[in-house]
């Protein structure tokens, strides 16, 4: 079972609940995303929790992005970024080899029409699809799966959020972000694993803006993935959003996205 949150600050949310839920958890693999923290500003709670190892990823601008793996087997190897100098310090990929499957946790930029943040996630996307492509290759040909899990920072369809219309301008649901997407698993082959066990919902969401009642009223974005290739996405069973049951027990404006995949 592997679940994927981002976290939106660790130490935050370690004080609002992650901590609990992690020792609830029944997933093998959590990959979290946005920690922006340094592995001396945590608690031994979260760096050191009982049953885990812990890989961390901070970004090298302080307070930003930050990505992060926790796997109850010990990994085989972790690889920090993916070949891309402006991107390799910057906290958004890693990947973590746990038996015959890599995973990877990822935050791509969220971006913000118009301005420099937008280009940056532009950059990213660009770079990002040619490392899929190649990495599909490699770790099917050394016999292994690859899932990326993490925020992708694009609803892909319309079912992907609550209010699709009022956005179709905005960053997360442009045109060019949602085509780039679709090449992912078009053009490179990979599975939207929550989609292709249920390809008819409406949603479900996981992300809701602190702002107003989106929570309540659940106008969310579905905008966290777990994107794998084909021989492990066959063996997905069940996949979920873990909501919180009210708005005051939430630990981050996201939700972890979990999947469980039939072992063997």
């Amino acid at each position: 079972m592997v679940s994927t949150v981002n976290v939106n600050g660790l130490r935050a949310a370690a004080r609002k609940g992650f901590v609990p839920w992690l020792a609830d958890t029944r997933a093998d693999v959590v990959c979290l995303q946005e920690t922006r923290a340094e592995r001396w500003q945590l608690p031994e709670e979260v760096v050191a929790p009982p049953g885990w190892h812990v890989h961390l990823a901070p970004a090298e601008a302080k307070g930003r992005a930050g990505v992060a793996v926790y796997s109850r087997a010990q990994s085989d190897a972790v690889r920090v970024g993916f070949g891309v100098e402006e991107f390799d310090g910057a906290g958004r990929y890693m990947e973590v080899d746990v038996g015959p499957v890599t995973v990877a946790s990822l935050y791509l930029p969220s971006g913000e029409v118009g301005t420099p943040r937008q280009e940056e996630k532009e950059r990213f996307m660009e770079a990002f699809l040619p490392y899929l492509v190649r990495r599909r290759s490699e770790v099917e040909a050394q016999g292994r799966s690859l899932v990326v899990c993490g925020d992708w920072n694009i609803a892909h369809r319309e079912a992907d959020l609550k209010n699709w219309r009022n956005n179709r301008t905005k960053a997360g649901f442009l045109p060019e972000e949602r085509s780039w997407l679709s090449r992912v698993f078009d053009e490179a082959g990979y599975v939207d694993v929550m989609r292709s066990l249920l390809p008819d919902r409406e949603g479900p969401y996981s992300w809701w803006s602190y702002r107003g009642r989106a929570f309540d009223n659940d106008a969310g974005w579905r905008i966290d993935y777990q994107v794998a290739t084909p021989g492990l996405a066959s063996c997905a069973e069940q996949a979920w959003v873990e909501r919180a049951e009210s708005h005051d027990q939430r630990w981050s404006d996201h939700a972890p996205v979990t999947v469980r995949y039939q072992a063997g």
